[in-house]
């Protein structure tokens, strides 16, 4: 989701000779690049001639910085703000019923972490934002109002941070002093429960919480579920589906979705396996597990050392039935996400 032009040097798409090998562009074909960002995979599909992109991003400078992409590319680019979990309903919005290729890559951007005012890094000294799209409740607005249990929850579910409770205790701790308006406040108090970083931790004590945070705010997993059954909707036959993520949470909800679309998932015993009885198979998998970066890319580029790919082919079956529970979508107690 970073790109390679001039005015972003240093933003370059992660896994990219491996996301167009999964996706295979053809010419004719129409591509959804999910997570347009600086526009580094839509750039890289373009690059195969008479390919066309439709390109989606909920943050509204990454639409406005696209829009001398989309002029360069004379009416082989859309580009629409939303959510991927529109995908369906924004393509249909265009005319089109079904494309041959959809891309994601999933989390925060490059670019949003980099720029300090956006909230998004505890390395950098700013508002308690955020907001991918830039409206709705920020971080801020959470951190200062919901009780410990709650802070706690959302720290322990979306972060899978083992200190959540005593984390969340210290949060209110601290915002009975002040309210924590930005990203050092809250690194602070997170501080109050972990102490500072030590020099052999492996990474920030406030890392957890940051993103625990970050996935609440923006309904990050949620949008995920979604974004993959609505790719199943409109991926015509053969066309490939294709996802990079970067943390445990969004692998397994991805590893999960393709192995039951791809008829993978266990039944039964391992001694008598049950006959399979569910739906036809929606998707084939191009890869048995997952691709990862390659090592000169891992040494050049530090953010994509994480970065799984899972790839998938559509079959010509009926998409499944949409199913939360079933793509292992983690859930706050009372049935938030």
């Amino acid at each position: 989701m970073i790109s390679t032009s001039d005015t972003t040097q240093r933003h370059y798409p992660v896994m990219l000779p491996e996301v167009l090998a999964a996706l295979a562009p053809q010419a004719g074909g129409v591509y959804v690049d999910g997570t347009f960002g600086a526009g580094g995979y839509t750039r890289g599909i373009l690059s195969f001639a008479g390919t066309k992109v439709v390109a989606i991003d909920r943050d509204p400078n990454a639409v406005a910085d696209g829009a001398s992409l989309v002029a360069q590319w004379e009416g082989r680019l859309q580009l629409v703000r939303g959510t991927f979990g529109e995908m369906q309903n924004i393509i249909s919005d265009l005319g089109l019923s079904k494309v041959q290729g959809v891309v994601l890559d999933i989390g925060v951007s490059s670019m949003q972490i980099d720029e300090a005012a956006r909230g998004f890094s505890f390395m950098r000294e700013g508002p308690l934002d955020m907001r991918m799209g830039q409206e709705g409740k920020s971080a801020a607005d959470y951190v200062n109002s919901l009780d410990a249990e709650e802070l706690a929850q959302i720290i322990f579910v979306f972060g899978e941070e083992p200190r959540s409770r005593s984390i969340a205790k210290a949060i209110v701790s601290a915002r009975a002093e002040a309210p924590l308006m930005t990203t050092m406040d809250l690194v602070k108090a997170v501080e109050r429960a972990t102490g500072p970083q030590r020099a052999k931790d492996r990474t920030h004590p406030a890392t957890r919480t940051f993103q625990a945070l970050r996935i609440h705010v923006n309904a990050e997993l949620d949008e995920l579920a979604m974004a993959l059954c609505a790719a199943e909707e409109i991926l015509d036959e053969g066309g490939r589906l294709v996802v990079v993520t970067f943390h445990s949470l969004e692998d397994r909800i991805v590893k999960r979705f393709f192995a039951a679309r791809a008829g993978k998932l266990p039944t039964g015993s391992r001694y008598m396996p049950e006959a399979h009885s569910g739906p036809a198979p929606s998707f084939e998998l191009v890869y048995k597990g997952h691709v990862e970066a390659s090592e000169v890319e891992k040494l050049d580029n530090p953010r994509s050392r994480s970065a799984k790919l899972r790839a998938a082919v559509r079959t010509s079956a009926a998409a499944f039935a949409f199913d939360m529970a079933g793509m292992a979508v983690p859930q706050l107690r009372g049935g938030k996400h």
